[in-house]
């Protein structure tokens, strides 16, 4: 093991927990979909709107691509990797009905919410 590299395990002065450097910062989880009510694609990212403009541009080959689901209707926002995808795996078990309840607690119109990210 390289003497840099993240230790697991390592605690601060307190014995909290030490996150390595990688896997703090912003992360996001985000859904998109295809149109009102359509097809959903719930991901996980540390670059949102670079993520956002891959999908619309049909960058990534996939599910995304697929089935067009290019507009950005939900994130949210999370300081580690692992409750951002924690919480990707929990949406991604989600009833489609508690996903639509979700969006629409914060976008009932179904917005493209792509160009509040210039505020991130």
């Amino acid at each position: 093991m390289r003497d840099d590299a993240p230790k697991a395990g390592i605690q601060d002065a307190v014995g909290r927990a030490k996150v390595p450097q990688h896997m703090s910062g912003k992360f996001f989880v985000y859904v998109m979909a295809s149109r009102y009510r359509g097809t959903l694609y719930v991901g996980v990212t540390n670059d949102l709107s670079a993520r956002v403009g891959h999908h619309k541009a049909g960058i990534v080959p996939g599910f995304t691509k697929k089935y067009r689901v290019h507009t950005l209707v939900y994130f949210e926002e999370y300081g580690s990797i692992l409750e951002a995808m924690a919480r990707e795996r929990a949406l991604k078990r989600w009833r489609r009905e508690w996903k639509f309840a979700l969006i629409e607690k914060l976008n009932p119109e179904w917005r493209d919410l792509t160009e509040t990210l210039v505020m991130l």
